[in-house]
């Protein structure tokens, strides 16, 4: 973790303002490494006054020629869950990553503990995207939620949640203290909601299926009334409106 933290200040220094932490737990004993994880994002705060953007927390899952059972340090289902617990207690303002090296069951649950962000049909392999038969080839671990994206999404949803394609903050520069100052004041809930939606409109208008399409709607019928500022809840309404005939790309 030394050699870590060194090469991101030096990556701080020289501009980068939003960094990631994560730890693959099952390579230490998981007390040392999370003691680690939140003395990094201390370090962060006090040296740059910025913690980290975001954490992920991966543990050792299986591959080829790769038993957990070989490796002693391996955490169980509970403590994993610990561990994403005591991490949104402590950095509340960060985002928070699960693969899908978790299961649809041990996603769910660490949904409701915590994590913010999840991926969907995800392929671990060299080209996994565009080539098909090298999936299982070179896979870097087994993926073990293997739902398709509309699945994933149609799932969070029947869940409560709004799942969120937005990517405003990092092209609108409000990255680093600039991000941190708004998250922490809860400020960023004004960008965040509307955003939400609007780009789940735009998921719904070129990649859903029908089913899910029809779920999409009737959430955001319900939440576009919950985005607190009127101004902005109106300007989202409008831009919804837009996404509907075709016009892509609106944001806050």
């Amino acid at each position: 973790y030394a050699y870590h933290t060194e090469a991101m200040d030096r990556a701080m220094e020289g501009g980068i303002d939003d960094v990631g932490l994560g730890v693959l737990f099952g390579l230490e004993l998981y007390k040392y490494e999370f003691a680690g994880l939140l003395m990094h994002a201390e370090h962060l705060e006090a040296k740059f006054g910025c913690g980290p953007h975001t954490i992920s927390v991966p543990r050792i899952c299986p591959a080829d020629d790769i038993d957990t059972a070989d490796f002693k340090n391996v955490i169980s289902d509970e403590i994993f869950q610990k561990i994403v617990a005591v991490l949104r207690i402590a950095v509340p303002y960060t985002g928070m990553i699960v693969s899908t090296r978790e299961t649809a069951e041990s996603r769910a649950k660490v949904l409701d503990l915590g994590v913010s962000q999840i991926s969907g049909g995800s392929r671990t392999s060299v080209g996994g995207y565009t080539e098909e038969e090298r999936h299982n080839e070179t896979a870097q671990f087994d993926v073990s939620d293997e739902r398709t994206l509309d699945e994933v999404v149609s799932w969070l949803l029947d869940l409560g949640y709004i799942p969120s394609f937005c990517t405003a903050c990092y092209r609108e520069g409000r990255t680093g203290d600039r991000f941190m100052s708004l998250a922490k004041s809860g400020q960023i809930a004004n960008c965040c909601q509307p955003n939400a939606l609007m780009t789940l409109k735009e998921y719904s208008e070129d990649y859903a299926s029908a089913e899910v399409r029809t779920k999409i709607e009737k959430l955001i019928a319900a939440e576009i009334e919950r985005v607190p500022h009127p101004k902005i809840r109106a300007k989202a309404v409008e831009n919804i409106k837009k996404i509907a005939l075709g016009e892509r790309d609106f944001r806050f």
